[in-house]
């Protein structure tokens, strides 16, 4: 029996698919530019094949889970599997709501904007809770077993294939839009996925870092770990704090540094992820 928490991951995994299918529907399909997914490939083969795009996308879907299945084992989730049935259903459910729909924006570019934007947004959220719309990840797979290719250059290589397959029944600007939407459709989803939740990493060593140090943990509230350090040049020790701060708190904090000692030696990197414990901040010291 599914759990409550079980409930609520497949319902959010539900508005993710929910808004890929919004993507394709109100996007992708009306202006033809075949962003790498099955999906499109859908699309062109609905040029030749005399069934909707929804039933064809179904049949890649369930057809590529089997081969998956037979050749690679049970490694797909039931989320996948779930999300792999529910797209091409809820497409078809929009395929009959609205028979005769035509581009919103009646250009294409602006079309393949709009859908990497928010097709990126309902991707997001099914990576996230560990889920995928099956289809290219299926075809991933099996390049990444067989052909011994990297798991990211299998899914480049394939979303490719299907913008490069827009060539079959086109014209050259459609697949010129079909490429740059593949390639910058999966930069969005990474800005989604990591990019919103960016920190910075930075390292500083100066000679007033008592100061810094009181700044990091009573105006911005953050953490702050010391080091001993030695300078490799003179042999002197020093001592080195580091902390990990967002976009707003990083401002304050360089803004800072530069005051209280123009001559620190500060170094930054970018950290896409961090987990803790956070602070009792209730708690009386």
């Amino acid at each position: 029996m599914l759990s409550r928490e079980n409930i609520k991951e497949f319902f959010i995994i539900t508005i993710g698919t929910f808004i890929v299918a919004v993507a394709v529907f109100f996007f992708m399909l009306p202006s033809h530019v075949s962003v790498g997914s099955v999906a499109a490939l859908a699309m062109v083969l609905n040029n030749y094949i005399p069934y909707s795009i929804s039933t064809i996308t179904l049949v890649i879907n369930v057809g590529l889970l089997i081969i998956g299945f037979l050749l690679i084992g049970p490694e797909f989730g039931i989320k996948t599997v779930y999300c792999a049935v529910l797209l091409p259903g809820l497409m078809g459910l929009l395929e009959m709501l609205f028979p005769d729909f035509q581009s919103i924006t009646q250009d294409p570019l602006l079309d393949v904007i709009c859908y990497i934007l928010v097709v990126g947004v309902g991707l997001a959220i099914l990576f996230s809770h560990n889920a995928s719309s099956g289809g290219l990840d299926i075809v991933a797979k099996l390049m990444n077993k067989y052909l011994r290719m990297d798991l990211g250059q299998s899914m480049t290589v394939s979303g490719f294939v299907v913008a490069l397959s827009s060539a079959l029944c086109y014209e050259p600007k459609i697949v010129v839009l079909s490429i740059l939407g593949t390639y910058f459709g999966g930069l969005v989803v990474d800005y989604y996925i990591f990019g919103l939740n960016i920190k910075r990493r930075v390292c500083i060593l100066s000679k007033d870092l008592d100061q810094i140090v009181q700044f990091i943990l009573h105006d911005l509230h953050s953490g702050a770990t010391l080091y001993e350090s030695v300078g490799a040049y003179d042999n002197t020790p020093r001592r080195e704090v580091i902390t990990i701060v967002d976009k707003q708190e990083y401002k304050r904090l360089m803004d800072y540094v530069r005051k209280t000692d123009p001559k620190a030696f500060v170094t930054v990197c970018t950290v896409n992820d961090v987990m803790y414990q956070p602070k009792d901040r209730t708690r009386t010291k």
